[in-house]
């Protein structure tokens, strides 16, 4: 079948609007009418070229939710109607790391920025004007139809609405379990979260659902520090100088107990500034991506040794999407975790090239693509 969607024809670049073609699903895979995809910082990377595409043409996004519409040969758990939310990492199940209980570890990972099917690389889903055209994630929820693997999909409550709901795939859980799982904060704890987007938000949120005494947000835009503040922040600044003086200041001058690195464009020295704001055996979490061709940090070595501090990497928060997806949903339903407050802007596919001018300008928390 045909869809519209927005592919990069190179990398640089921008996203296009196009028509692909569409394979029917095969065994262990769904077709899904595609209901909303949320922009992230990681398809951007992607059109700026600090990350780069395994093939192009790419069907950009990889933070979606929708309603499968067809269901390939044997394909066990799901039916035609059932509401799905991607999960942007894939899990096998079986791996050394799902089988540990690291599913956003899972080896099929390693295949993502191929845009290929994840058992064959040579096999893609999409094709436009007969060139085969990868999917960014496995996914392409750019797409008003895709075709996925289901072991990226998640069956949900099709009470909740999918517009909220493709938060839970990327930016909901990576921001939270960067708190809850990476950061391990705890009741008491004094937590930096330096930069207050669609990850950071909910990385704020997490904290102070883990019960910390302060919960200090930072970034440079005076909407995001008032959004903080409404969904769980204790305080807002503008610099990660000002966080880390506060954060001692309360503190009888040791530091944070942990940092939140969240910046969407994060550099070495963002790290180690967020390094240099926690007290000794304290933690800093890098959760943003950068440039993939830099290598370079800045990262104070005497203090990371010396000070027995923890710089910790984090891979959409550590989570395991066929557990915490479901889980953060419930928790939504119950009114514990925001979401509905999320969404700043809704928006056309036609329209997602502005989607992404504002949410480089900081005028988002979120931007959501909604299809009809």
């Amino acid at each position: 079948m045909l869809t519209r969607g927005a592919v990069l024809r190179q990398s640089p670049g921008a996203y296009e609007i196009v028509e692909l073609e569409v394979e029917d699903p095969r065994p262990g895979e769904l077709r899904v009418k595609m209901a909303a995809a949320g922009l992230c910082h990681s398809d951007d990377h992607f059109a700026v070229g600090t990350q780069t595409p395994g093939i192009l043409p790419l069907a950009g996004g990889h933070e979606g939710a929708g309603v499968v519409e067809a269901v390939g040969p044997g394909t066990k758990g799901f039916a035609e109607g059932d509401h799905v939310v991607f999960s942007f990492l894939p899990v096998c199940g079986r791996c050394r790391w799902c089988a540990h209980g690291h599913q956003n570890l899972c080896d099929l990972g390693a295949f993502l920025a191929t845009g290929a099917r994840f058992d064959d690389p040579t096999s893609y889903r999409l094709s436009l004007d007969g060139a085969p055209t990868g999917q960014l994630a496995g996914l392409g929820t750019f797409c008003e139809y895709t075709t996925v693997s289901a072991v990226s999909a998640i069956k949900i409550d099709p009470s909740i609405p999918l517009a909220i709901a493709c938060l839970t795939g990327c930016g909901v859980g990576t921001g939270w379990g960067a708190a809850v799982n990476s950061a391990e904060v705890k009741p008491g704890h004094v937590v930096i979260v330096m930069g207050i987007g669609g990850i950071g938000i909910n990385a704020v949120q997490g904290a102070a659902h883990a019960g910390a005494s302060a919960v200090i947000a930072v970034d440079p835009v005076a909407f995001k520090r008032d959004s903080a503040l409404k969904l769980g922040a204790t305080h807002a600044v503008a610099d990660i100088d000002e966080a880390a003086e506060l954060a001692r200041s309360m503190t009888n001058g040791q530091g944070a107990d942990s940092s939140i690195v969240t910046v969407g464009i994060t550099t070495g020295r963002h790290v180690g500034q967020a390094l240099g704001a926690v007290r000794k055996a304290g933690t800093c979490v890098a959760v943003g991506l950068g440039d993939a061709t830099v290598g370079a940090g800045d990262i104070n070595l005497h203090e990371l040794t010396l000070y027995q501090k923890r710089l910790q990497g984090s891979l959409f928060g550590a989570s395991s999407p066929t557990a915490d997806i479901p889980a953060q949903l419930a928790m939504y339903q119950q009114g514990s975790l925001k979401l509905d407050e999320l969404v700043t802007t809704r928006y056309s596919l036609d329209d997602i090239t502005q989607g992404f001018a504002d949410m480089n300008a900081g005028r988002n928390l979120r931007g959501v693509v909604v299809y009809d």
